[in-house]
């Protein structure tokens, strides 16, 4: 199981109550059950709605609303349904009479909202835009106090986005905060965008009024933030941007990529169709694809479009091979073996023993668990440390319900385990204190982890003595697992596909 997900993000439906939509409706809901007909096995599939539900929240309005989802809901495509409020959503109190809070009604986040979904490593946020965005200059009066509330409210949108994203909400997760996918979901556009130019609101263009009104100040949070991609609608035009900003922990300028921060800002048309705009639906398809011999995560976006007239939806990049847009991720998304094998154990309800037998062979096919000529004892107590980590998770789960032996022989490679960890540590010098200080911590980056180590054995130790030590507690651990159905050979020769530390 590696990490991926889809999303298939719908946008300002405009429903008004009257059924006049729904015919709509059902030809996007057979588009979408179409185009991800080969990603149902995706473990997470995610429907996005990103504002503009209804037309006017009207309770009829809002009521089919409510149908419209639980219809999506019964297609079975999707594992789960997201939406942020978009400005028709909402009224301002002197326009409230006969109209629901749409909030509540429709279970919307007023601030924001963060989504976390293990198996993917994905940390959707959903963040209410509405009091943040230039629309109210479309009326043409607005004082300087109001102008400077709007765009406090957009300075406080980009707290909140930092504020969803906290420490407080890091014990959730199941890795690193570091290591997540991070897509953020809000109606208005961060920024301009070249896409529908000329279009007109209220006789003026309607371009300078569509954004937030303080852009910079929240593209530069999300940025900072490890944002990858920003999804929202309220245009009604299609439109994908990339922006990048230097990444303030950059050593060097001429590292390529590696100097940049880069977030991509995709937009989604109305999918019902507005006003003569063409309808249309984005699917993001976040996963893992070989390139030039290694594997590399990447988004693969395909916008779909449907002219008024037109019956059908059809890819509106037909230019490009299968209309798909593919996108490097900009980081490293691979996941440390014990992370991952964590997650599994976490995600079964039980394991089988071909399943623990699986776990035990991700964990220990590792560099540190073979004989080196020269061992990186920092890299080594890291492994170790993780491993530890996910082993007490696989102990857990097969000690309520399997045999009374492999619990017993689970107990055992802990032991060896933490002497492992205890040998490793001795050699770099760390104290007892110190040691229970780094397992301790439930979450662990692998840089942050070496950073605190040293990277040299202690002076007087005797390094070779250590190691001889060391491959003998492999092989003591090779004749544990080999009791599971395994035979890995730890403490010998590493396979020679054999990569990670």
């Amino acid at each position: 199981m590696d990490r991926s997900f889809v999303i298939a993000q719908i946008s300002d439906l405009h429903l008004d109550g009257a059924g006049r939509l729904l015919p709509a409706i059902e030809t996007l809901t057979a588009a979408i059950r179409e185009k991800m007909a080969g990603v149902t096995d995706v473990p997470d599939r995610i429907l996005l709605i990103t504002g503009d539900l209804v037309d006017d929240p009207t309770p009829r309005a809002l009521d089919e609303a409510l149908a419209v989802i639980a219809s999506f809901r019964q297609t079975g495509l999707f594992t789960d349904i997201q939406a942020v409020a978009g400005n028709r959503d909402v009224k301002r109190p002197s326009q409230r009479a006969g109209r629901h809070d749409a909030y509540d009604y429709l279970h919307l986040p007023r601030t924001s909202k963060s989504v976390y979904y293990r198996q993917a490593g994905l940390d959707l946020v959903l963040l209410d835009s509405n009091r943040a965005s230039l629309m109210t200059l479309a009326g043409g009066k607005i004082d300087e106090s109001t102008y400077k509330a709007m765009v406090a409210d957009s300075a406080r949108l980009s707290a909140e986005l930092a504020g969803s994203m906290g420490s407080a909400g890091r014990a959730v997760y199941a890795e690193p905060a570091e290591n997540l996918v991070r897509v953020l979901a809000l109606h208005h556009h961060p920024l301009p965008q070249a896409t529908g130019e000329g279009k007109r609101f209220l006789g003026v263009p309607d371009e300078p009024l569509m954004y937030l009104a303080a852009p910079a100040t929240f593209l530069e949070a999300a940025t900072s933030l490890n944002v990858d991609l920003v999804l929202h609608g309220h245009r009604h035009v299609e439109g994908l941007t990339r922006y990048s900003i230097p990444d303030p922990r950059a050593t060097s300028s001429e590292s390529g990529e590696a100097f940049w921060r880069t977030i991509y800002v995709l937009s989604c048309p109305s999918s019902t169709g507005q006003a003569g705009d063409a309808a249309g639906f984005n699917l993001i398809h976040f996963g893992p694809a070989s390139r030039a011999g290694r594997t590399e995560h990447r988004f693969a976006i395909t916008r779909y479009s449907r002219l008024r007239n037109d019956s059908a939806f059809g890819p509106l990049d037909s230019n490009l091979p299968d209309g798909v847009i593919r996108l490097p991720a900009g980081r490293d998304f691979s996941r440390d073996p014990a992370v991952q094998s964590a997650i599994e154990v976490a995600s079964s309800g039980s394991l089988k023993r071909d399943q623990v037998a699986a776990i035990t062979r991700r964990l220990f096919m590792r560099r540190s668990f073979y004989d080196e000529a020269e061992p990186n004892w920092a890299d080594a107590l890291n492994t170790y440390v993780v491993s530890s980590h996910a082993w007490a998770e696989l102990e857990g789960k097969v000690a309520r319900s399997g045999p009374r032996s492999d619990i017993d022989t689970l107990a055992r490679v802990r032991t060896l385990l933490g002497r492992l960890i205890e040998q490793s540590a001795d050699v770099l010098g760390i104290d007892r204190a110190q040691l229970d200080e780094l397992c301790g911590r439930g979450l662990i980056n692998c840089d942050d982890f070496l950073r605190r180590l040293p990277r040299l054995p202690c002076e007087g130790v005797d390094v070779q003595r250590r190691a001889r030590q060391r491959l003998q507690l492999l092989r003591d651990l090779d004749e544990q697992v080999k009791t599971l159905g395994l035979d890995l050979d730890l403490g010998g020769e590493a396979p020679p596909w054999q990569s990670p530390p």
